[in-house]
């Protein structure tokens, strides 16, 4: 995807704090402190991933599985590439 990038994501939400868990089967696992209710899940999702990756909360948005464990979510930011999403998320 030109000038951002695609992300793959399995969302546990209810967590003690936010955090990443780690990559199982080329899939990101992150833990959400926020409950899965009327989108605070979601809304803490698009929040996290603007803050590792250092970009406005604009530019992230959950393209598919809204209501789902698992998501894609695109980063729409010339800034950001794989490399750069690789550093940033996997511990």
């Amino acid at each position: 995807m030109p000038g951002g990038i695609r992300l793959v994501l399995q969302v546990a939400p209810n967590a003690r704090k936010s955090e990443v868990a780690g990559v199982q089967e080329d899939i990101l696992k992150i833990r959400l402190h926020a409950a899965p209710v009327d989108g605070k899940a979601n809304q803490a999702l698009i929040r996290y991933t603007a803050e590792i990756l250092d970009v406005p909360k604009t530019s992230v948005q959950i393209t598919h599985g809204q209501s789902s464990r698992r998501k894609i979510v695109e980063v729409r930011a010339s800034s950001v590439t794989v490399e750069l999403a690789r550093r940033a998320f996997v511990p």
